[in-house]
């Protein structure tokens, strides 16, 4: 029970965040947050870039199996820092870990590249996945909190889009430090992964002017700030000449409290276990489609096209637009058609669609750019559907414990498909049977398609509503 000695904070701070009209103050937070992704792409390019290269004898000398163990430490080390991180950013706050977590990107990347066998080389990937996966947590949440809720749809859609733009510079930065007219092996793989390491020092500075989450200061009983930073906002919104939206916004109560692990575990997996169901099965199938597919993608052109190392980035420049536009053009319809239908159409389409090219791959239809085309079609909508899994598992629980929902899911469903995916795709491919690899695509699709019938049994139509409408706030008062 909630003591009455607790004091009660009646606020309208919520209600100012949704009503504002897209400002300037918006588009930095999609610029300075929304970067992670563009990092994670970065990253997971670069891992299917340099793969090829990784096996030659006068670098690291990796068999295909040492490239999957790899990728598969990544995406664990994303697991671990997901829930590590995303438990102290519900505690300690949305702005403080959002730093710490880049760093502890920025220095795993960059000693990725000074890697001298496998063992350093799977540790320094683990450390680089544990920092990624903090920032989704703590950048998921303070996205959802800030940005108002008719455009939530399309700019989560957007941001985790972009991605694929980190993919595309990862595909770029590859072409021109693999050319071994360049560069040696030995030293043009290295050089790779010390880009995110840079880039994350440009992103360090663009984050010091964002403000705490207002939604985050009113639950743990900071009004005064949450009234400060709501105030600041809209001072700079009326600055550019611009007026506020007529009208008195709408008052809320909370009473601010310390929530305890035993019951943020028992909101997620009993209050809320229809939506907890939901969440995992999007997590678990889009976790294993990708990182199964994408993680080995340099392989299957370098092992069943003939595809040369060094020109594995020319493929993978296409495919990352494919992936990029289908957020960017779909993202609207989340939010003006609906979540359900939009979600389920775009799974269900990326399974079939998966299961078509993996029988055409299986039957020798396809060459290197056919395959390349193929899986752009496959992903352009794939990319929104994964997309649309970080929003459902970010706006769908209450505001104390957004963040842990969203690591818990992403960890569950990134351990259950994302870990395994990079290592059987491994195993599949290394038999040197299409057949082989043919059942890890039909997997992949099958998983789609489960995932999608959840989504419409019990799937919450959260599009244009307040996150506090959507999924009551523990500390909301009656």
């Amino acid at each position: 029970m909630v003591s009455a000695a607790l004091p009660i904070i009646e606020t309208d701070v919520p209600a100012r965040l949704d009503r504002l009209p897209w400002a300037r103050f918006h588009s930095l937070v999609v610029a300075a947050l929304g970067i992670t992704w563009i990092l994670d792409g970065l990253e997971v390019t670069l891992a299917g870039s340099v793969a090829a290269t990784l096996k030659q004898g006068d670098t690291l000398a990796l068999s295909n199996t040492d490239i999957g163990l790899a990728s598969s430490a990544y995406v664990g080390g994303a697991v671990l820092g997901a829930l590590f991180f995303g438990w102290l950013t519900d505690r300690l706050g949305r702005r403080r870990l959002f730093f710490i977590t880049l760093g502890v990107y920025m220095v795993a990347a960059a000693a990725t590249g000074l890697s001298w066998n496998l063992a350093s080389f799977v540790l320094f990937r683990f450390l680089t996945g544990a920092g990624i996966g903090g920032e989704y947590a703590a950048i998921n949440s303070t996205i959802q909190e800030l940005i108002p809720c008719r455009y939530r749809g399309w700019t989560d859609l957007a941001i985790n889009g972009s991605f694929w733009v980190g993919a595309a510079l990862g595909a770029g930065g590859s072409l021109l430090l693999l050319d071994p007219g360049l560069f040696a092996a030995d030293l043009g793989w290295r050089l790779c992964f010390l880009i995110g390491a840079a880039l994350s020092l440009v992103i360090f500075v663009m984050r010091l002017w964002l403000p705490e989450s207002p939604r985050w200061l009113l639950t743990h009983g900071r009004a005064e700030e949450a009234r400060r930073v709501i105030e600041g906002i809209e001072h700079r919104f009326e600055a550019s000449g611009r007026r506020l939206p007529a009208g008195v916004p709408a008052r809320i109560r909370f009473q601010a409290r310390p929530i305890g692990l035993g019951e943020v575990f028992h909101s997620l997996f009993w209050v809320h276990r229809r939506r907890a169901l939901v969440g995992l099965s999007l997590m678990a199938a889009q976790a294993f489609f990708y990182n199964a597919i994408f993680f080995t993608y340099a392989l299957v052109l370098t092992d069943f096209y003939g595809v040369a190392a060094a020109s594995v980035g020319w493929y993978i420049l296409p495919f990352a637009a494919g992936n990029f536009l289908g957020p960017l053009l779909l993202g609207h319809f989340f939010d003006s058609i609906g979540r359900k239908p939009m979600i389920a159409g775009t799974y269900i389409l990326s399974g079939l669609l998966l299961a078509l090219s993996g029988y055409l791959f299986q039957q020798g239809q396809l060459s290197a750019a056919g395959q390349t085309v193929a899986w752009m079609i496959v992903f352009f909508f794939a990319s929104a559907a994964a997309s649309s899994a970080y929003l459902t598992v970010s706006e769908t629980f209450p505001l104390e414990l957004r963040a842990m929902a969203i690591a818990v899911f992403y960890a569950v469903g990134t351990g259950l498909g994302g870990i395994a995916g990079p290592w059987l795709f491994g195993r599949l491919i290394e038999t040197g049977s299409r057949d082989e690899v043919f059942i890890g695509y039909l997997i992949g699709a099958g998983l789609m398609l489960g995932a999608a019938i959840v989504l419409l049994i019990w799937g919450v139509a959260a599009e244009r509503r307040p996150l506090e409408s959507v999924a009551r706030p523990l500390t909301l008062a009656e």
